[in-house]
């Protein structure tokens, strides 16, 4: 496993990471989760990537005690703030009030004292960056959080956010946006705000919610049980995973698993590769159903990718690629 800085900090994040969207608390057992962080551990993978809202708050309890014992300074436990966790006026949000009960929250049910990157999980146009900024920017000099970043904020939100937290002495490294051979919005303007303010990306779903793991062939049903099928994943994920449920995204993907054993590798390898490809990237966030999805998307790490494949995966994708960035967040 290959690590890297992310952004401008001293951090080092492997450069494939360990998330738990959607998985833990929900779509399998504990003890299939713990068996995944524990494959995950193995191959070399140090950063694990989660967040309160998911399962409602029941995927960090199982990450917690599925990271119980291993050597809290081996790894970088990074969890967000932002989407509701109760039924309170004050359970949601970027407030101040939110965002100290969260973080103590998230602290005891992920059995640690510290968090190695804490992430607005979106913006929140009804707090001022302010109020925001110093919140965290108090929980940093307690020591319960080392490091700030945001999820699927918008270029300008960023540079704003950049600007007070360099303010207020707050280390802003990360961003969390959407990433992959589909979904490219970040491309135009947010990768180039986070380059001035020394922020990296640490992406996810570089598998285009599955899409491009090479389980959805062409007219044919959405397998039982896949995250896109009806009975699996939240209607959010459903909802991102039917926008490319469509007969001519799925033979151009067919395309690419051809493309992708050329080369030697899965398709869901070459997707990972193409992401750790970029410059701007610090690590991209699998997840995992079972073990053995770990053991084999990893292989991705050190993969290179040289530029004549790397053109013929935009052509293979031409027309079906999302670019705009006022698709952000």
């Amino acid at each position: 496993m290959n690590h890297r800085r992310l952004g401008a900090s001293g951090l080092a994040v492997s450069e494939i990471a360990f998330g738990n969207w959607i998985t833990h608390g929900a779509q399998v057992d504990d003890n299939t989760a713990f068996s995944c962080v524990h494959a995950a551990l193995d191959t070399g993978i140090t950063t694990f990537d989660t967040a309160d809202v998911y399962s409602e708050t029941r995927a960090e309890s199982v990450l917690g005690q599925a990271l119980k014992g291993v050597r809290r300074e081996g790894i970088e436990l990074c969890t967000k703030v932002y989407h509701p966790t109760g039924a309170g006026n004050n359970d949601k949000g970027l407030s101040r009030k939110h965002i100290m009960e969260a973080c103590h929250a998230s602290l005891n049910r992920l059995q640690t004292d510290y968090i190695d990157v804490y992430y607005a999980h979106r913006f929140d146009a009804t707090v001022s960056l302010e109020e925001t900024f110093l919140a965290f920017s108090d929980l940093v000099r307690q020591g319960k959080v080392l490091y700030v970043g945001v999820s699927e904020w918008t270029a300008d939100q960023i540079t704003n956010g950049a600007a007070l937290a360099r303010e207020l002495r707050v280390p802003l490294v990360a961003s969390q946006p959407q990433y992959s051979m589909l979904w490219r919005v970040i491309e135009a303007e947010v990768v180039h705000a986070c380059e001035r303010e020394g922020i990296g990306q640490v992406v996810w779903s570089p598998l285009a919610q599955g899409i491009l793991s090479g389980k959805y062939a062409p007219e044919k049903p959405v397998p039982s049980g896949s995250r896109a099928s009806s009975s699996a994943g939240s209607p959010f994920f459903n909802k991102l995973a039917g926008q490319w449920l469509r007969t001519e995204v799925l033979l151009a993907v067919s395309k690419l698993d051809s493309l992708a054993r050329e080369a030697g590798l899965t398709l869901p390898q070459l997707a990972i590769a193409w992401v750790l490809q970029n410059p701007h990237i610090s690590a991209a966030i699998i997840g995992a159903s079972k073990p053995e999805q770990v053991q084999e998307n990893v292989k991705a790490s050190g993969v290179r990718l040289d530029s004549e494949m790397m053109r013929e995966i935009d052509t293979i994708l031409d027309g079906f690629i999302e670019r705009d960035p006022a698709k952000t967040g």
